[in-house]
C-alpha cells in the first residue's frame, strides 16, 4: 500500500488565515470559488488572536470600535457560507508548478497534499515569533508572570504591572490600564516608535500620576519564594531602581521570518514579495500576495489595506483560472448568483 497522502484538489489555496486571508475567502467566494486555507498557528486569526485578541481596532469601516479577535469572529461568521477548508497547525514546504504550466502542488509539514489551480499568500509577516526577554530565569515564567500578549484583560485587573517597549502595543495596553490597575511602563530609551497621541495621552496619564514611566533596562529579576516580585532597572545613568511588579508584559515586537516562503523563487524586496496594483500577482503567475507579506509602490500596511488586495486578487485569481470567463462586476444588493452563494435568498 502507498504512503504517499492523495493530493486534495481545490480551486485555490489561500496560505494564512489572519484577517486578509479569510477575507480572501470571502472574496473569492462572492466569486463562486472554493478555497482551502493553511496556517502554521493552531486557530484561524493570525496577529489578532496570536497576540493582541483584544487590543481595540479604530478603522474597520462601519465598525466604530471592534477588539481584534472580535473581528476574527466577524470574519468566520461572515465566511460561513462558502465552506472554506482549514488545515491549521502546519507550514507549507512546496509549491511547485504542475506539467500543464498552470495548476500547482502543495506540500505541507503535516503530509497534506493539495492540486490547487491558484495560491494566494496572506501570511502576513510570516512565520512569527514575539521578541523575549533576556535575562536570567525569564524563560522558567513564561505564560505564569511574564506575558508577551494579552488574552484576557480582566486577568490582570489588581495587579501590578510592568510593561515593557516603545511601540504601540506597549502604549495602547499602558493606557488601557492605567486607571484601573497600578502601571509602570519602561523603554529602553525616551523616545518612543508608538503613534504622537499615544504617546501624548501617556506623558498627560504620568503627569497625573495615573501611570509612571522609566527610562532603561531590565539588568535582573527580583525573585522571592519561586515567583518574581519586581525588576532591577538599570537607567540610562548606570544606577539602578527596584521595580516591584506581579505581572511583566513584554512588547518588544516580532521577529519576523518568511521561511520556506523565501525560497520559493518569488521576486523579493526588502523581505516582501512585489507585486502588481491590478491583481496583487506576484511574478509568478497564478501565485498572489496579499496583506503585510507583499509591497509596491505606496503599500500602507493597514489591515483595510488588505481587504483592498483581497478583492483585486479575487479577480485576479479568476481570470487566471478561468480565463474564457468574462470578468463582471456584480453587486450583492443586486445579484441573485451572489445572494444565493452568500444563503441569503433560496
Amino acid at each position: 500500500m502507498s504512503n504517499v497522502a492523495t493530493p486534495i484538489s481545490t480551486e485555490v489555496v489561500i496560505v494564512g488565515a489572519g484577517p486578509c486571508g479569510l477575507f480572501q475567502v470571502f472574496e473569492l467566494g462572492l466569486l463562486g470559488i472554493k478555497a482551502h486555507v493553511l496556517d502554521s498557528l493552531s486557530n484561524p486569526g493570525g496577529q489578532c488572536t496570536e497576540l493582541y485578541p483584544e487590543k481595540p481596532i479604530y478603522d474597520i469601516p462601519a465598525l466604530p470600535v471592534c477588539g481584534a479577535q472580535e473581528l476574527i469572529d466577524r470574519l468566520m461568521e461572515q465566511i460561513k457560507p462558502f465552506g472554506a477548508q482549514f488545515h491549521l497547525g502546519c507550514e507549507v514546504t512546496g509549491v511547485q508548478r504542475q506539467a500543464d504550466g498552470r495548476r500547482f502542488n502543495i506540500e505541507t509539514s503535516t503530509g497534506v497534499q493539495l492540486d490547487a489551480g491558484a495560491v494566494v499568500i496572506a501570511a502576513g509577516v510570516g512565520s512569527f515569533q514575539p521578541r523575549r526577554l533576556v535575562v536570567e530565569q525569564a524563560a522558567q515564567f513564561e505564560g505564569t508572570q511574564i506575558h508577551y500578549r494579552v488574552k484576557r484583560a480582566e486577568d490582570f485587573l489588581g495587579k501590578r504591572l510592568l510593561i515593557l517597549g516603545g511601540g504601540d502595543s506597549a502604549l495602547d495596553w499602558a493606557l488601557h490600564f492605567s486607571g484601573q490597575t497600578p502601571v509602570t511602563l519602561v523603554h529602553r530609551r525616551a523616545e518612543f516608535r508608538a503613534a504622537p497621541a499615544s504617546v501624548a495621552a501617556m506623558q498627560e496619564k504620568v503627569a497625573k500620576a495615573q501611570m509612571t514611566s522609566n527610562v532603561g533596562l531590565i539588568e535582573e529579576l527580583v525573585v522571592v519564594s519561586n515567583k518574581i516580585t519586581g525588576v532591577k532597572l538599570k537607567t540610562a545613568d548606570g544606577t539602578s531602581v527596584l521595580i516591584e511588579c506581579d505581572h511583566i508584559l513584554a512588547f518588544y515586537g516580532l521577529h519576523p521570518k518568511l521561511g520556506p516562503i523565501a525560497e520559493w523563487g518569488l521576486a523579493l524586496e526588502r523581505k516582501a514579495l512585489t507585486v502588481d496594483t491590478e491583481k496583487f500577482q506576484t511574478s509568478e503567475p497564478g501565485i498572489f500576495a496579499i496583506g503585510d507579506i507583499n509591497t509596491y509602490p505606496g503599500k500602507k500596511k493597514l489591515i483595510l489595506s488588505g481587504f483592498h488586495e483581497a478583492a483585486l486578487a479575487a479577480f485576479g485569481v479568476q481570470s487566471y483560472i478561468y480565463p474564457e470567463r468574462k470578468a463582471l462586476l456584480q453587486y450583492t444588493t443586486t445579484s441573485p448568483a451572489m445572494q444565493k452563494r452568500l444563503g441569503v435568498v433560496s
